[in-house]
């Protein structure tokens, strides 16, 4: 069966003090999830468990990403996480500043028919 995208967000996160590329992306993948919202799981009446997330996250050195942590911390569905090469090493004085960017993407086995419930 096919999958259809229902939503796509895009974040960005950092961490100023510790140069710790997993705690950036989880930033990263908040600030996405903050932008979005899916009622229709309410309101048609499905599982979240049917939802297969797709993270991909961006980092100078994605080798340094705890992808599991990050899978751990995603709220619904079920989840894969991918770091690869992107986001930005800042310097800044004796530190760098890390900075990673995230895309969310959620997909649903593909939908015939979908109809509101009454009084949704």
């Amino acid at each position: 069966m096919t999958e259809q995208r229902i939503i796509i967000e895009m974040g960005m996160g950092n961490d100023l003090h510790g140069m710790d590329y997993t705690k950036a992306c989880a930033r990263a993948i908040e600030d996405a999830l903050r932008h979005s919202s899916l009622p229709l799981f309410g309101v048609l009446g499905l599982s979240h468990d049917e939802m297969r997330v797709r993270v991909t996250v961006a980092v100078q050195e994605p080798d340094l990403v705890d992808t599991d942590t990050l899978v751990a911390g995603l709220p619904r569905g079920q989840a894969e996480v991918e770091a690869v090469f992107g986001g930005l090493n800042v310097p800044s004085g004796d530190e760098t500043i890390v900075i990673a960017q995230a895309s969310v993407q959620a997909f649903l086995p593909k939908q015939n028919g979908w109809r509101l419930r009454a009084g949704a």
